[in-house]
């Protein structure tokens, strides 16, 4: 399987700084020619970012097949104004991924364009499981910064799945993570003020079907965890 495990604007040649940032990046498979995104992001409510900015992941939606070979398209772009062809293109093209160089490690692919670059960083994970992960936040007893971050299959890379804060009961997003079978996925959670959160972390062994469930509680809120499991088909 492919895990992607960060998108980082990686070189801004515009100057200002911060820029509103708009676009796709989405990965077909040959299990499914349909594309499952990663990144997607309307014109109309762009991403506010700087050079270095991590940007955030939607998906994957499904787990990624690497028995062969992926594809990864994009076509990012920076809002320069009120009309759509004033913009800047930042990327636009495809990038293919084999099974031929690393896997079970991380390393960074990096997408150059006119106006920047954007690195990738992913890992082709031998015999691993699809680990769809969903988080319930109840008992809100006040508002609270939230920051979860995910680290699978001996990886030292950290995935972000969550970062913000949580005014009343809520589940967040569901998370599609790839899981070694020879490892586990661990789950960290930054709870409280940012300058004064709390860590809590709970960890889970991959399996090829069924659920595991933990709860966490804090002094915020009770954080219900659900792990479901399946082969990648």
């Amino acid at each position: 399987m492919l895990q992607i495990l960060s998108i980082k604007l990686a070189k801004l040649r515009v100057d200002g700084g911060l820029v509103e940032l708009y676009g796709y990046i989405a990965v077909r498979d040959d299990l499914d020619p349909l594309l499952n995104y990663i990144v997607n992001v309307s014109r109309d409510d762009p991403i506010i970012v700087e050079q270095g900015s991590l940007i955030n992941m939607v998906g994957p939606k499904r787990g990624i097949d690497m028995m062969d070979y992926a594809l990864i398209e994009y076509d990012m772009r920076i809002k320069t104004g009120g009309q759509e062809k004033d913009d800047l293109q930042l990327i636009d093209g495809a990038s293919l991924i084999g099974p031929a160089g690393l896997w079970d490690k991380s390393y960074a692919l990096r997408i150059p364009g006119d106006y920047g670059a954007v690195d990738i960083t992913l890992s082709r994970l031998h015999w691993a499981a699809e680990a769809t992960v969903e988080v319930v936040i109840s008992e809100v007893q006040s508002s609270f910064d939230l920051s979860l971050g995910c680290l699978t299959s001996g990886l030292d890379k950290e995935i972000r799945l969550f970062n913000g804060t949580i005014t009343e009961p809520r589940g967040l997003k569901r998370s599609v993570v790839a899981v070694s079978m020879n490892y586990s996925i661990e789950l960290n959670f930054k709870v409280g003020a940012l300058s004064s959160s709390l860590d809590h972390c709970c960890s889970f062994k991959p399996k090829i079907h069924g659920h595991d469930t933990q709860e966490i509680k804090t002094a915020f809120a009770l954080i219900l965890v659900r792990v479901t499991w399946s082969a990648l088909l």
